[in-house]
């Protein structure tokens, strides 16, 4: 099966993620991809694949080196982003793509425009997959999955491709924070593993945020407004004044690289109470705990001003990052970095501006930095991947374990 036959086939499953669900996973429409890999990795040899009761797919590809090295393992997520629907996806294919606008839906008028995202432009020539502008695509992170399984279908169909055991999983939630929960490392029993969950396959990402998650509640006090003066508080207008006090600059839409955001995903309330919920994220630690401060400090500030408990403000950590837990095993990184140079492409390091499942992983006691997928601009409309890349990831994945199955 061609990789572009696979990842069309796997957008087709609906497997939204939910954070507010309190069910493991939490969308059962999450099961039915899983169940469906189950069934396609045991086609390619791999019996003892297996879905558990929280949702993870788990399969084994058996040495055939004389001697073992290191176990591997190649990690990719099911669900797809809460921000934007993935049921009934529409994929359109650009082939040979020479760098002009791309429609996305005309009555809509949503278009992919190199001046808007000029990444296109280093995909000339490059077969495209975008969405019809109606939903996400699921290349985050449907085209992991794709990756992976292209190169097991490899190694079946090639017996003589040697290589130590290899370890694969799909995991449900990742998207809402939850992938690694119930991930089960002594099972999978792999020195280290890859996720297949960025972007650029030129990039190896090893760095990625703090993470931590804030919800601040604002406790107003409702009176009819034809008798409101000097009595009513409106608890959504204190939830704006509660963001407008937190620093500008400091919002996802204007930073980059390295610079922390606090980011207001989500706000629902009425003039009695108001639940406005925040991701507070940072790669410096430091940094990160001062953003939490801010909003502890802002919620005492607005206490005070209105003479009571008008803002409760919990904090929850989501995820850490794992540059700390990666620096004694940066021979992982290098190795990635030279397949990626073996396959004729740049290659270097970035950070992540978002987590993985490899971030929580690598805390767990799994070495686990991040590869790319060939997707762009995810969670959203607008999101796209490059099937040529994930043609050449696959390759690059094949290189690694050659690799280390030679040493």
């Amino acid at each position: 099966m061609e990789i572009k036959e696979r990842f069309l086939n796997y957008v087709n499953f609906d497997t939204q993620s939910d954070s507010y669900s309190h069910t493991v996973p939490s969308t059962s429409k999450q099961l039915k991809l899983g169940n469906y890999l189950v069934e396609e990795l045991k086609s390619l040899g791999i019996e003892n694949a297996k879905i558990d009761e929280f949702g993870v797919v788990y399969g084994i590809i058996p040495s055939n080196n004389n001697h073992q090295g290191d176990v591997i393992g190649f990690i990719a997520h099911m669900d797809t982003s809460p921000d934007a629907s993935g049921k009934d996806i529409h994929p359109q294919i650009i082939k040979d793509y020479q760098g002009q606008k791309i429609t996305l839906n005309e009555d809509k008028e949503l278009y992919l425009d190199p001046e808007q995202y000029p990444q296109l432009l280093q995909l000339i020539h490059h077969d495209l997959i975008t969405t019809d502008g109606t939903t996400l695509l699921g290349a985050d992170d449907k085209a992991g999955i794709a990756i992976i399984m292209q190169m097991v279908e490899y190694i079946y169909n090639h017996p003589e491709f040697k290589h130590n055991d290899i370890q694969i999983a799909f995991t449900p939630d990742e998207e809402i924070g939850h992938g690694s929960d119930h991930f089960n490392v002594d099972y999978f029993n792999a020195q280290y593993a890859y996720t297949i969950d960025g972007g650029d396959i030129h990039i190896v990402e090893y760095e990625n945020f703090n993470a931590f998650s804030a919800e601040v509640k604002v406790h107003g006090r409702s009176i009819h407004p034809g008798s409101a003066k000097n009595k009513m508080i409106n608890s959504t207008r204190v939830a704006y004044e509660f963001d407008s006090l937190l620093p500008v600059h400091m919002r996802p839409e204007s930073t980059e690289g390295y610079e922390g955001f606090n980011h207001l995903h989500s706000i629902q309330g009425t003039c009695e109470e108001t639940v406005a919920e925040y991701i507070i994220r940072n790669h410096d630690l430091q940094q990160a705990n001062k953003q939490c401060q801010d909003f502890k400090d802002i919620a005492e500030f607005l206490n005070k001003k209105y003479g009571y408990q008008i803002v409760e403000v919990t904090i929850t950590e989501s995820y850490l990052n794992m540059k700390e837990a990666l620096k004694d095993h940066m021979f992982i990184v290098e190795q990635a970095l030279a397949a990626i140079k073996e396959n004729g492409l740049d290659a270097y390091c970035s950070p992540i501006r978002g987590g993985t499942d490899g971030a929580r992983l690598t805390f767990k006691g799994l070495p686990c930095p991040n590869l790319g997928t060939g997707g762009f601009n995810y969670h959203g409309p607008y999101e796209y991947c490059s099937l040529t890349m994930m043609e050449k990831q696959v390759q690059i994945l094949l290189h690694i374990l050659k690799n280390t199955a030679s040493k």
